[in-house]
């Protein structure tokens, strides 16, 4: 008798089983890091079975996940879900992508200034160029350090559009974050925007072989930077 009514059980629940709705989802087709957005060429589609009462959080096609930004490990074979991605503008604090920093290079933000940084004309994509004034033993002089500085940022007052920018990060070498500081803290620093004709194309930002990595910045002093730009001093 036991073993008839266990046999009914296992009936019923394939039964139920089998009833489940096939669904086409999207899914990973190798594991994901957080942080990093997603390309069309690690998704797929395949069906499985879902339950009627289950929540609809499943995509049913890659172009709606390719370029989210996962909040989660998502293992490979894994079908994705709207609670483990977010929009690149919706994933906030440390589960927002990662900065599109090149090899061998760092983030660094400086002030700016209507005056300072060309009105307020300079928006991220930009590429500037930094100009120096030394005033030092009774002679001033300028010179541009470097040329072609990619702005990613451009910080405000507030979240007003009138609001004047106080700040942009750019894309520099560590030995370049170690000049600007230098130039900030004992000088003083202007931004030209260049034109956009002689922008650099995408990942034409190769490591600089003066400077390849972090570890490469060795500090700046008074007398090196004296060598370094004989004309402002």
């Amino acid at each position: 008798m036991l073993v008839i009514v266990a046999f009914v059980l296992v009936a019923l629940n394939a039964s139920a089983t089998n009833s489940s709705p096939q669904m086409t989802v999207v899914y990973a087709t190798r594991d994901l890091e957080p942080r990093v957005p997603i390309t069309a060429d690690v998704l797929g589609t395949k069906v499985i079975s879902v339950p009627q009462t289950y929540p609809k959080v499943y995509f049913i096609s890659v172009a709606a996940v390719q370029g989210m930004v996962p909040l989660v490990a998502i293992t490979q074979g894994q079908a994705i879900t709207s609670n483990d991605v977010a929009k690149p503008s919706q994933a906030l604090g440390s589960q927002s992508e990662y900065l599109a920093i090149p090899s061998g290079y760092v983030a660094l933000t400086i002030p700016t200034s209507e005056q300072q940084g060309v009105a307020d004309y300079i928006q991220p994509g930009d590429y500037i160029s930094v100009i120096a004034t030394v005033s030092t033993a009774g002679k001033v002089a300028a010179k541009t350090i470097f040329t072609q500085l990619h702005v990613i940022k451009v910080g405000a007052h507030s979240s007003q559009a009138a609001a004047s920018a106080t700040s942009l990060t750019v894309l520099v070498t560590q030995c370049q974050a170690e000049v600007i500081t230098w130039f900030l803290t004992y000088a003083s620093l202007k931004y030209a925007l260049e034109s956009f004709h002689d922008y650099l194309q995408p990942g034409a930002q190769t490591p600089d072989p003066g400077c390849p990595s972090v570890a490469a910045a060795k500090g700046v002093t008074l007398q090196i930077m004296q060598a370094a730009y004989p004309t402002l001093f």
